[in-house]
């Protein structure tokens, strides 16, 4: 295929990508996070002061503040409480400044998520140009239009979070990692540093990398019989470039950080770590000028680890609790991945399997050792894979299919990769070669369709196996289907109705009175149902599941406060997040 034919056919891609992105995010509120995200980034921008969500890096939300510096007449309430004496009221601070500072909240809200768009299509570009590298440019195209159609991608891509970012750091961060394997010179030695730090910025989960570049590292080593301290020295290298790239973008964030707020806020928040000998290295680091862009950067770091840990309550199959479930992530992988990827998985799998069974298990031990070095990035892909998914199942934070979105795209070349050896081996069976690759075309029609029927609910998207989007509210919420994103939605359907009044317990990062005005009355789970007798009510799905489901052991707050819902029927479904009664009065 021609170099121009390929490059016009990534372009029309990714201008897909990109404009349903756009599209389906017009109607759509404010996520949860974007309340704690989009403020404190602005805040970095204009205050060079990070005492707002210190428990993320800074440069994503640095990233979608830079369209709001040329926004005129947006109001920083730095005279409140949140912004004066709290620590890290990155909540209240954040509905304050969106919603009662006189600010427009929908034009912060678009033009801070435009800018998260960039994400995506760099995330696009690298995955196109390393599957292109791997295999050819037909196979790039391939892999970029799993990525183009992935509905999990076009969701998350579209909001000002971290988990799209953490995918392109992982995703990217390894791209150099290799290259500099393959060419051990100076200039790829600090390509790959730089793309550790800048992988360090966008996501704390990023540490990650650490160890497992060093287990990449032994591997090279090993099959290619190197010396061992020299590649352990300029490992120790790309590390030490990543982390000097760190210390002037946070030297940046803490300019106007007083000094000794930023002592005191350490304190308080390390003070609660399990491990307490690091509040007192993290204060004393505060209190040193020349550290407290590292007392920040390592402040934020375990907050994360230590967030982990804790978990956070969620729905899930019924049940409801804060601790995990080990099988959280494996399903919601299952139900929320478009089905024809997990057939083209199971394909590239029984291929591999049978390539092994008769090509290299009947090999000698070196022959299977030189297949590892041959096929290394490939191994690489698998060990991230490994070291990732072992990582989320232990993890006591369910909270979302986003939190192993850094594992989409290594899938995706990996499916790719043995998609193109499948065709080669069938090239020669002419017969064989054109029922698969009228099945292949069937299956990718039938990706991209299953992506754009779902539009523009794309953080709705589940697969057949559960009936799709609609039925997604019986398995899991939170922000695999219900993360605040319809609030608007909610507004132009009671407008549409003529409702005058509608009761509304709403989970999610705008406020019903906003967007609702006097029309909005409060309503929360424990309230007596007799009082929403003659009412609309509106229910966010989180909250409604939480209060129809199953407390697991040792979780001991209310989980059946909206059971007595089930007697009815909902009159509408807002995009397919918030449920819509009408509680008749016998």
């Amino acid at each position: 295929m021609r170099k121009k034919t390929t490059n016009l056919i990534a372009f029309l891609l990714l201008l897909t990508m990109v404009s349903v992105a756009i599209l389906s995010m017009k109607d759509e509120s404010a996520i949860m996070d974007e309340v704690a995200h989009i403020p404190a980034g602005y805040s970095y921008l204009t205050q060079k002061d990070m005492r707002l969500n210190p428990e993320h890096p800074p440069l994503l939300k640095d990233l979608s503040a830079v369209p709001l510096l040329f926004i005129d007449n947006i109001n920083f309430p730095s005279e409140i409480d949140a912004w004066q004496n709290k620590v890290n009221g990155q909540w209240d601070f954040g509905f304050k400044f969106l919603y009662q500072s006189d600010n427009n909240a929908d034009q912060i809200i678009f033009w801070s998520r435009i800018a998260m768009i960039l994400i995506l299509l760099i995330l696009g570009i690298y995955i196109f140009q390393w599957a292109k590298e791997l295999y050819g440019s037909r196979i790039g195209l391939l892999a970029l239009f799993l990525y183009s159609f992935s509905p999990t991608f076009i969701a998350h891509g579209r909001y000002v979070t971290t988990d799209v970012g953490a995918a392109v750091g992982f995703f990217i961060a390894t791209y150099y990692f290799i290259k500099w394997f393959k060419k051990s010179t100076t200039k790829h030695l600090i390509l790959a540093g730089i793309a550790f730090g800048i992988a360090q910025l966008l996501k704390f989960s990023l540490f990650l990398l650490v160890p497992y570049f060093g287990l990449l590292l032994l591997i090279w080593i090993i099959i290619n019989k190197k010396r061992f301290w020299k590649y352990i020295w300029k490992f120790v290298l790309v590390l030490i470039v990543g982390y000097v790239l760190i210390y002037p973008v946070y030297a940046f964030h803490v300019w106007n950080y007083p000094a000794e707020r930023q002592i005191s806020d350490t304190d308080f928040i390390s003070s609660q770590f399990p491990l307490k000998p690091v509040n007192k290295v993290l204060v004393w680091m505060a209190e040193k000028p020349i550290l407290r862009p590292y007392a920040q950067y390592f402040l934020g770091l375990f907050m994360v680890f230590q967030r982990a840990t804790g978990g956070n309550t969620t729905f899930f199959l019924g049940d409801v609790t804060n601790k995990g479930w080990s099988h959280y992530f494996p399903t919601v992988y299952i139900i929320k991945t478009p089905l024809t990827l997990h057939i083209l998985t199971i394909i590239a799998l029984l291929f591999l399997a049978w390539q092994f069974k008769f090509k290299y298990v009947r090999g000698s031990a070196s022959h299977i050792f030189k297949h590892i070095k041959k096929y290394f990035v490939e191994y690489s892909m698998l060990i991230f894979l490994g070291v990732y998914w072992a990582s989320s199942i232990t993890s006591n934070l369910n909270i979302g299919v986003r939190h192993i979105l850094p594992t989409f795209p290594f899938v995706y070349l990996l499916i790719s990769g043995q998609i193109n050896r499948i065709f080669s081996f069938l090239k020669t069976k002419k017969k064989l070669f054109i029922v698969h690759c009228s099945l292949f075309i069937v299956l990718l029609a039938w990706y991209a369709f299953s992506s754009l029927s779902v539009f523009p609910y794309y953080l709705t998207y589940f697969n057949e196996l559960v009936g799709g989007a609609k039925n997604g509210y019986k398995y899991v919420t939170d922000s695999n289907l219900d993360w605040g994103q319809d609030l608007k939605r909610l507004t132009n359907w009671v407008e549409e109705n003529n409702i005058k009044k509608i009761k509304v317990d709403y989970f999610g990062g705008a406020t019903a009175e906003y967007y609702l005005g006097d029309k909005f009355e409060p309503w929360w789970g424990d309230r007596n149902p007799e009082e929403a007798k003659g009412s609309w009510l509106a229910i966010s799905a989180t909250f409604l599941q939480q209060g129809r489901a199953t407390p697991t052991k040792g979780w001991d707050h209310p989980t059946d406060f909206y059971m007595w819902l089930n007697k009815y029927e909902p009159i509408e479904v807002i995009g397919n997040s918030i449920f819509v009664y009408y509680i008749s009065e016998q």
